[in-house]
């Protein structure tokens, strides 16, 4: 595929192949919390900040464990980190 941006359709689809390539599970990779902190830190940070503060809640995860609670936790200390930034 040689277009810059993912269909939303395809979404489901690149999350299954992650899944199966590294042996995950749903809980491992939730769409809807990852796509929503992406948005808060966009709108209260920068948008630029959005993968890069993904990525941070991703190592803070699995550093914490790894666990969907582990991801959820270092998600909402981003995302509040985000929603109380001054910049």
């Amino acid at each position: 595929m040689s277009e810059n941006h993912l269909p939303p359709e395809a979404l489901d689809k690149w999350a299954d192949a992650l899944r199966e390539h590294f042996e995950l599970s749903a809980e491992d990779v939730p769409i809807s919390l990852i796509l929503n902190l992406a948005k808060d830190v966009a709108n209260g940070v920068a948008r630029p900040a959005a993968p890069f503060s993904a990525f941070v809640a991703g190592l803070m995860a699995g550093r914490r464990g790894g666990s969907p609670e582990d991801i959820r936790s270092a998600v909402a200390d981003v995302a509040k980190l985000a929603g109380e930034w001054q910049g």
